[in-house]
Protein backbone atom coordinates (compact mmCIF):
# COMPACT_ATOMS: atom_id res chain seq x y z
CA UNK A 1 0.00 0.00 0.00
CA UNK A 2 2.97 2.30 0.43
CA UNK A 3 3.16 2.82 -3.34
CA UNK A 4 -0.47 3.94 -3.68
CA UNK A 5 -1.05 7.78 -3.82
CA UNK A 6 -4.40 8.91 -2.47
CA UNK A 7 -6.22 12.03 -3.66
CA UNK A 8 -6.70 14.45 -0.81
CA UNK A 9 -10.19 14.84 0.51
CA UNK A 10 -12.05 18.12 0.71
CA UNK A 11 -11.12 18.61 4.36
CA UNK A 12 -7.49 17.95 3.58
CA UNK A 13 -7.52 20.45 0.75
CA UNK A 14 -9.12 23.16 2.91
CA UNK A 15 -6.58 22.57 5.67
CA UNK A 16 -3.72 22.81 3.17
CA UNK A 17 -5.01 26.13 1.88
CA UNK A 18 -5.33 27.52 5.42
CA UNK A 19 -1.81 26.40 6.31
CA UNK A 20 -0.51 27.90 3.10
CA UNK A 21 -1.95 31.30 3.98
CA UNK A 22 -0.48 31.09 7.44
CA UNK A 23 2.95 30.49 5.98
CA UNK A 24 3.06 33.02 3.14
CA UNK A 25 0.61 35.75 4.17
CA UNK A 26 2.38 38.96 5.28
CA UNK A 27 0.26 39.09 8.48
CA UNK A 28 1.32 40.58 11.79
CA UNK A 29 3.91 38.04 12.91
CA UNK A 30 6.82 39.17 10.67
CA UNK A 31 6.11 42.84 11.43
CA UNK A 32 6.39 42.16 15.15
CA UNK A 33 9.98 40.98 14.62
CA UNK A 34 11.16 44.32 13.23
CA UNK A 35 11.17 47.92 14.45
CA UNK A 36 10.95 50.20 11.41
CA UNK A 37 12.74 53.52 11.86
CA UNK A 38 12.50 56.25 9.24
CA UNK A 39 15.24 58.54 7.97
CA UNK A 40 14.94 61.80 6.00
CA UNK A 41 18.26 63.19 4.79
CA UNK A 42 19.60 65.56 2.13
CA UNK A 43 21.40 62.69 0.42
CA UNK A 44 21.74 64.46 -2.92
CA UNK A 45 21.65 68.11 -3.92
CA UNK A 46 23.42 71.13 -2.40
CA UNK A 47 23.40 69.76 1.15
CA UNK A 48 24.60 66.25 0.33
CA UNK A 49 27.67 66.89 2.50
CA UNK A 50 25.18 66.70 5.39
CA UNK A 51 22.77 64.02 4.26
CA UNK A 52 25.09 61.50 2.65
CA UNK A 53 27.14 60.85 5.82
CA UNK A 54 23.93 60.89 7.87
CA UNK A 55 22.36 58.18 5.71
CA UNK A 56 25.52 56.10 5.90
CA UNK A 57 25.84 56.60 9.65
CA UNK A 58 22.23 55.60 10.24
CA UNK A 59 22.77 52.41 8.25
CA UNK A 60 26.00 51.71 10.12
CA UNK A 61 24.35 52.24 13.50
CA UNK A 62 21.43 49.96 12.58
CA UNK A 63 23.84 47.26 11.44
CA UNK A 64 25.81 47.49 14.70
CA UNK A 65 22.69 47.32 16.88
CA UNK A 66 21.31 44.37 14.92
CA UNK A 67 24.64 42.57 15.16
CA UNK A 68 24.26 42.75 18.94
CA UNK A 69 20.81 41.16 18.75
CA UNK A 70 18.71 44.25 18.07
CA UNK A 71 16.48 45.77 20.74
CA UNK A 72 14.71 43.30 23.03
CA UNK A 73 15.35 40.63 20.41
CA UNK A 74 13.82 42.64 17.55
CA UNK A 75 15.85 43.87 14.61
CA UNK A 76 15.83 47.48 13.43
CA UNK A 77 14.96 48.27 9.82
CA UNK A 78 15.88 51.67 8.34
CA UNK A 79 13.52 53.19 5.77
CA UNK A 80 15.28 56.22 4.30
CA UNK A 81 14.17 58.96 1.89
CA UNK A 82 16.12 61.75 0.20
CA UNK A 83 14.74 65.25 0.80
CA UNK A 84 17.38 66.99 -1.37
CA UNK A 85 17.20 69.76 1.29
CA UNK A 86 13.74 70.67 -0.05
CA UNK A 87 11.08 71.30 2.65
CA UNK A 88 8.28 70.11 0.34
CA UNK A 89 10.07 66.84 -0.38
CA UNK A 90 10.75 66.42 3.32
CA UNK A 91 7.02 66.78 4.04
CA UNK A 92 6.23 64.18 1.37
CA UNK A 93 8.80 61.86 2.93
CA UNK A 94 7.50 62.21 6.47
CA UNK A 95 3.97 61.44 5.29
CA UNK A 96 5.18 58.30 3.47
CA UNK A 97 7.08 57.15 6.54
CA UNK A 98 4.10 57.65 8.84
CA UNK A 99 1.20 56.52 6.66
CA UNK A 100 2.76 54.09 4.17
CA UNK A 101 5.79 52.58 5.87
CA UNK A 102 4.46 52.57 9.42
CA UNK A 103 7.69 53.59 11.14
CA UNK A 104 7.76 54.03 14.91
CA UNK A 105 10.23 56.94 14.91
CA UNK A 106 12.02 59.24 12.46
CA UNK A 107 15.61 60.50 12.27
CA UNK A 108 16.21 63.78 10.39
CA UNK A 109 15.81 65.90 8.37
CA UNK A 110 19.38 67.13 7.82
CA UNK A 111 18.69 70.86 7.58
CA UNK A 112 16.80 73.46 9.58
CA UNK A 113 14.23 74.52 6.92
CA UNK A 114 13.04 70.94 6.15
CA UNK A 115 13.06 70.11 9.87
CA UNK A 116 10.81 73.05 10.69
CA UNK A 117 8.53 72.04 7.80
CA UNK A 118 7.89 68.50 9.13
CA UNK A 119 7.53 69.14 12.86
CA UNK A 120 3.77 69.60 12.85
CA UNK A 121 3.31 66.30 10.98
CA UNK A 122 5.30 64.38 13.60
CA UNK A 123 3.43 66.13 16.39
CA UNK A 124 0.05 65.46 14.78
CA UNK A 125 0.84 61.78 14.24
CA UNK A 126 2.33 61.34 17.71
CA UNK A 127 5.62 59.92 16.44
CA UNK A 128 9.08 60.66 17.91
CA UNK A 129 11.28 62.67 15.54
CA UNK A 130 14.96 63.38 16.16
CA UNK A 131 16.19 66.12 13.84
CA UNK A 132 19.81 66.35 12.71
CA UNK A 133 19.63 70.13 12.21
CA UNK A 134 20.92 72.95 14.39
CA UNK A 135 18.23 75.65 14.48
CA UNK A 136 17.09 76.41 18.02
CA UNK A 137 13.50 76.76 16.79
CA UNK A 138 13.36 73.00 16.25
CA UNK A 139 13.29 72.27 19.98
CA UNK A 140 12.55 75.67 21.52
CA UNK A 141 9.87 76.05 22.60
CA UNK A 142 9.72 72.37 23.51
CA UNK A 143 7.51 70.20 21.36
CA UNK A 144 6.62 66.88 23.04
CA UNK A 145 7.48 64.64 20.06
CA UNK A 146 10.50 66.51 18.65
CA UNK A 147 14.15 66.15 19.69
CA UNK A 148 17.46 66.91 17.99
CA UNK A 149 21.09 65.83 18.18
CA UNK A 150 22.91 68.70 16.44
CA UNK A 151 24.53 71.25 18.72
CA UNK A 152 22.37 74.36 18.99
CA UNK A 153 23.18 77.67 17.31
CA UNK A 154 22.70 79.27 20.75
CA UNK A 155 25.79 77.41 21.96
CA UNK A 156 27.66 78.09 18.72
CA UNK A 157 27.19 81.86 18.98
CA UNK A 158 28.29 81.83 22.62
CA UNK A 159 31.46 79.93 21.67
CA UNK A 160 32.29 82.45 18.92
CA UNK A 161 31.69 85.46 21.14
CA UNK A 162 33.78 84.02 23.96
CA UNK A 163 36.64 83.50 21.51
CA UNK A 164 36.24 87.09 20.27
CA UNK A 165 36.43 88.35 23.86
CA UNK A 166 39.72 86.49 24.34
CA UNK A 167 41.01 87.97 21.09
CA UNK A 168 39.96 91.52 22.00
CA UNK A 169 37.45 91.80 19.13
CA UNK A 170 34.51 94.05 19.90
CA UNK A 171 32.96 95.49 16.73
CA UNK A 172 31.79 93.00 14.10
CA UNK A 173 29.87 92.56 10.87
CA UNK A 174 27.65 89.56 10.20
CA UNK A 175 26.73 87.88 6.93
CA UNK A 176 24.03 85.21 7.13
CA UNK A 177 22.32 82.93 4.61
CA UNK A 178 18.73 83.90 3.82
CA UNK A 179 16.97 80.79 5.09
CA UNK A 180 15.78 79.43 8.44
CA UNK A 181 19.28 78.36 9.50
CA UNK A 182 20.73 81.78 8.74
CA UNK A 183 17.83 83.63 10.29
CA UNK A 184 18.16 81.64 13.49
CA UNK A 185 21.89 82.35 13.57
CA UNK A 186 21.33 86.06 12.97
CA UNK A 187 18.81 86.19 15.82
CA UNK A 188 21.28 84.59 18.21
CA UNK A 189 24.19 86.76 17.06
CA UNK A 190 22.11 89.86 17.78
CA UNK A 191 20.51 88.58 20.99
CA UNK A 192 23.81 87.57 22.64
CA UNK A 193 25.96 90.47 21.45
CA UNK A 194 25.45 92.87 24.38
CA UNK A 195 26.10 90.30 27.10
CA UNK A 196 29.48 89.52 25.52
CA UNK A 197 30.40 93.14 24.95
CA UNK A 198 30.01 92.82 21.17
CA UNK A 199 28.69 95.56 18.87
CA UNK A 200 27.22 94.59 15.51
CA UNK A 201 28.18 97.31 13.04
CA UNK A 202 26.21 95.91 10.11
CA UNK A 203 24.23 92.80 9.21
CA UNK A 204 24.00 91.55 5.61
CA UNK A 205 22.57 88.38 4.03
CA UNK A 206 23.11 86.22 0.96
CA UNK A 207 21.08 83.67 -0.99
CA UNK A 208 21.80 80.00 -0.49
CA UNK A 209 22.70 79.62 -4.18
CA UNK A 210 24.57 82.94 -4.61
CA UNK A 211 27.97 82.64 -6.27
CA UNK A 212 29.47 86.02 -5.36
CA UNK A 213 29.23 87.97 -2.09
CA UNK A 214 31.63 90.78 -2.99
CA UNK A 215 28.90 93.43 -2.72
CA UNK A 216 27.93 92.41 0.82
CA UNK A 217 31.58 92.16 1.91
CA UNK A 218 32.29 95.62 0.50
CA UNK A 219 29.44 97.09 2.59
CA UNK A 220 30.66 95.28 5.68
CA UNK A 221 34.25 96.45 5.19
CA UNK A 222 33.05 100.06 4.94
CA UNK A 223 32.01 99.87 8.61
CA UNK A 224 35.58 99.05 9.75
CA UNK A 225 34.66 96.04 11.91
CA UNK A 226 37.23 94.13 13.94
CA UNK A 227 35.99 90.82 12.53
CA UNK A 228 33.30 89.22 10.39
CA UNK A 229 30.99 86.28 11.10
CA UNK A 230 29.56 84.25 8.22
CA UNK A 231 26.60 82.01 9.08
CA UNK A 232 25.48 79.38 6.60
CA UNK A 233 26.07 75.94 5.14
CA UNK A 234 28.04 75.03 2.03
CA UNK A 235 28.60 76.19 -0.62
CA UNK A 236 27.84 79.83 0.33
CA UNK A 237 30.35 80.19 3.19
CA UNK A 238 33.14 78.84 0.96
CA UNK A 239 32.28 81.55 -1.58
CA UNK A 240 32.43 84.15 1.20
CA UNK A 241 35.87 82.88 2.25
CA UNK A 242 37.16 83.05 -1.33
CA UNK A 243 35.73 86.53 -1.91
CA UNK A 244 37.22 87.77 1.38
CA UNK A 245 40.64 86.47 0.34
CA UNK A 246 40.35 88.02 -3.14
CA UNK A 247 39.44 91.38 -1.56
CA UNK A 248 42.25 91.10 0.98
CA UNK A 249 39.91 92.11 3.80
CA UNK A 250 42.63 91.75 6.38
CA UNK A 251 40.38 90.91 9.33
CA UNK A 252 39.43 87.67 11.13
CA UNK A 253 36.62 85.70 9.50
CA UNK A 254 34.57 83.38 11.68
CA UNK A 255 32.29 80.69 10.29
CA UNK A 256 29.42 78.80 11.91
CA UNK A 257 29.34 75.13 12.86
CA UNK A 258 27.34 74.64 9.65
CA UNK A 259 30.63 74.20 7.76
CA UNK A 260 32.40 72.00 10.29
CA UNK A 261 33.41 69.21 7.92
CA UNK A 262 36.26 68.38 5.51
CA UNK A 263 33.97 69.44 2.65
CA UNK A 264 34.36 73.10 3.58
CA UNK A 265 38.15 72.96 3.32
CA UNK A 266 37.78 71.21 -0.01
CA UNK A 267 35.43 73.93 -1.32
CA UNK A 268 37.26 76.94 0.10
CA UNK A 269 40.78 75.74 -0.65
CA UNK A 270 43.52 78.16 0.39
CA UNK A 271 40.87 80.69 1.40
CA UNK A 272 40.01 78.47 4.39
CA UNK A 273 43.40 79.12 5.99
CA UNK A 274 43.14 80.81 9.36
CA UNK A 275 39.35 80.71 9.64
CA UNK A 276 37.90 80.03 13.10
CA UNK A 277 34.64 78.31 14.01
CA UNK A 278 32.86 76.33 16.71
CA UNK A 279 32.69 72.60 16.01
CA UNK A 280 31.89 69.26 17.54
CA UNK A 281 34.93 67.46 18.93
CA UNK A 282 35.08 64.96 16.07
CA UNK A 283 37.29 67.26 13.98
CA UNK A 284 40.01 67.18 16.63
CA UNK A 285 39.32 63.83 18.32
CA UNK A 286 42.98 62.82 18.49
CA UNK A 287 43.89 66.13 20.15
CA UNK A 288 41.45 65.68 23.03
CA UNK A 289 42.74 64.87 26.50
CA UNK A 290 42.68 61.23 27.51
CA UNK A 291 40.04 61.89 30.17
CA UNK A 292 37.55 63.48 27.77
CA UNK A 293 34.43 61.26 27.99
CA UNK A 294 33.83 61.53 24.24
CA UNK A 295 37.31 60.59 23.02
CA UNK A 296 36.87 56.81 22.89
CA UNK A 297 33.39 57.08 21.33
CA UNK A 298 34.67 59.50 18.69
CA UNK A 299 37.71 57.41 17.79
CA UNK A 300 35.60 54.26 17.48
CA UNK A 301 33.06 56.04 15.24
CA UNK A 302 35.82 57.51 13.06
CA UNK A 303 37.50 54.11 12.63
CA UNK A 304 34.25 52.25 11.96
CA UNK A 305 33.00 54.79 9.41
CA UNK A 306 36.31 54.84 7.53
CA UNK A 307 36.47 51.04 7.44
CA UNK A 308 32.84 50.73 6.30
CA UNK A 309 32.79 53.47 3.64
CA UNK A 310 36.45 54.12 2.78
CA UNK A 311 36.10 57.85 3.48
CA UNK A 312 36.55 60.11 6.52
CA UNK A 313 33.73 60.58 9.01
CA UNK A 314 32.14 63.96 9.73
CA UNK A 315 30.30 65.41 12.67
CA UNK A 316 27.19 65.65 10.50
CA UNK A 317 27.05 61.89 10.17
CA UNK A 318 27.45 61.75 13.93
CA UNK A 319 24.08 63.49 14.36
CA UNK A 320 22.28 60.53 12.75
CA UNK A 321 24.53 57.99 14.48
CA UNK A 322 23.66 59.49 17.86
CA UNK A 323 19.96 59.66 17.01
CA UNK A 324 19.76 55.96 16.18
CA UNK A 325 21.55 54.94 19.36
CA UNK A 326 19.37 57.24 21.46
CA UNK A 327 16.28 55.71 19.86
CA UNK A 328 17.57 52.21 20.50
CA UNK A 329 18.03 53.06 24.16
CA UNK A 330 14.53 54.56 24.35
CA UNK A 331 13.05 51.52 22.56
CA UNK A 332 14.15 49.13 25.30
CA UNK A 333 11.11 47.77 27.09
CA UNK A 334 8.72 49.91 25.05
CA UNK A 335 7.26 47.16 22.88
CA UNK A 336 7.29 49.73 20.09
CA UNK A 337 4.77 51.98 21.83
CA UNK A 338 5.48 55.52 20.56
CA UNK A 339 4.42 57.29 23.73
CA UNK A 340 6.73 55.09 25.79
CA UNK A 341 9.59 55.81 23.36
CA UNK A 342 8.98 59.54 23.68
CA UNK A 343 8.87 59.37 27.46
CA UNK A 344 12.04 57.26 27.57
CA UNK A 345 13.90 59.75 25.38
CA UNK A 346 13.10 62.48 27.90
CA UNK A 347 14.63 60.35 30.65
CA UNK A 348 17.99 59.70 28.97
CA UNK A 349 20.88 61.11 30.99
CA UNK A 350 24.64 60.89 30.49
CA UNK A 351 24.52 59.31 27.04
CA UNK A 352 27.97 59.82 25.54
CA UNK A 353 27.66 60.32 21.81
CA UNK A 354 29.60 61.65 18.85
CA UNK A 355 27.99 65.08 19.21
CA UNK A 356 28.32 65.41 22.98
CA UNK A 357 26.98 64.05 26.24
CA UNK A 358 23.17 64.03 26.08
CA UNK A 359 20.99 64.90 29.06
CA UNK A 360 17.38 65.11 27.93
CA UNK A 361 14.43 66.15 30.08
CA UNK A 362 10.82 67.20 29.70
CA UNK A 363 12.02 70.79 29.18
CA UNK A 364 15.23 70.07 27.22
CA UNK A 365 14.99 68.14 23.95
CA UNK A 366 18.50 68.86 22.64
CA UNK A 367 20.29 67.78 25.77
CA UNK A 368 23.72 69.22 25.00
CA UNK A 369 25.70 71.79 26.96
CA UNK A 370 28.51 74.20 26.10
CA UNK A 371 31.08 71.42 26.42
CA UNK A 372 29.73 69.85 23.20
CA UNK A 373 31.60 72.55 21.26
CA UNK A 374 35.27 73.41 20.89
CA UNK A 375 36.74 76.29 18.90
CA UNK A 376 38.89 75.24 15.99
CA UNK A 377 40.89 76.95 13.26
CA UNK A 378 42.19 75.79 9.91
CA UNK A 379 45.97 75.55 9.61
CA UNK A 380 47.67 74.22 6.49
CA UNK A 381 44.46 72.59 5.37
CA UNK A 382 43.85 70.81 8.68
CA UNK A 383 41.78 71.38 11.80
CA UNK A 384 43.60 72.70 14.84
CA UNK A 385 42.20 72.97 18.36
CA UNK A 386 42.11 76.48 19.83
CA UNK A 387 43.01 76.25 23.54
Amino acid sequence: MSGIRRKPGVCGMVMAVILGFLVVSPGDAPAAEVYKVGGIFSITGPASFLGDPEKKSMEMAVEAINARGGVDGRMLEAVIYDSEADPTKAVNAVNKLIHKDGVIAIVGPSNTPPSLAVLTYAERAGIPLISCAAGIGITQPVKPWVFKTAQSDVLAVAAIYQDMQREGLRRIGILTVANAFGESGAQQLKAQAAQHGIEIALAESFGAQDTDMTAQLTKLRSQNPDALVCWGTNPGPAVVAKNARQMNLGMPLYQSHGVASPKFIELAGEAAEGLRLPAGKILVADLLSADDPQKAVLQDYIRSYAARYQQPASGFGGYAFDAVHLLAKALEGSGGDKQKIRQSLEQIRGHVGVSGVFNFSATEHNGLGAEAFVMVKIEKGKWALIP
